[in-house]
């Protein structure tokens, strides 16, 4: 149950990194059905991308291992982009906000939900 509610927060956590996105950009558009598939896609290349990457940092190059989430949300955003044909992101200033939107959004709401969403339904169970 702890991991699939810690898999439903990363999700929401980057959903409402995206809906930052969609929002503030404008030319950042995804379509409402896309929008699912494209945090699914966008979440499991971080999950994937994000040790990787912080293995070869940690060994060929440590000065990037501060900057690992905004690589891991900047390739997410690319190849979500390339895999869902309903999303646009606008030009250059575009992925660079984004990238730091997102990372914004979905780092807050990775400290609020499990403090007052999660806890609230965990209390609700018992």
């Amino acid at each position: 149950m702890r991991f699939l509610v810690s898999v439903l927060a990363y999700l929401v956590a980057n959903a409402v990194g995206l809906l930052l996105a969609i929002i503030l950009l404008d030319g950042f558009r995804v379509g409402f059905a896309a929008f699912i598939v494209a945090v699914v896609i966008f979440c499991a290349v971080q999950a994937v991308a994000e040790p990787m990457l912080k293995k070869v940092s940690a060994k060929n190059a440590p000065q990037l291992m501060g900057g690992i989430s905004l690589i891991t949300i900047f390739l997410g955003i690319w190849i979500t982009s390339l895999l869902v044909t309903d999303m646009e992101i606008g030009g250059l200033a575009n992925w660079l906000a984004a990238t730091l939107l997102i990372w914004i959004g979905s780092l807050i709401a990775s400290f609020l939900l499990p403090v007052y969403v999660f806890k609230s339904l965990r209390e609700g169970e018992g």
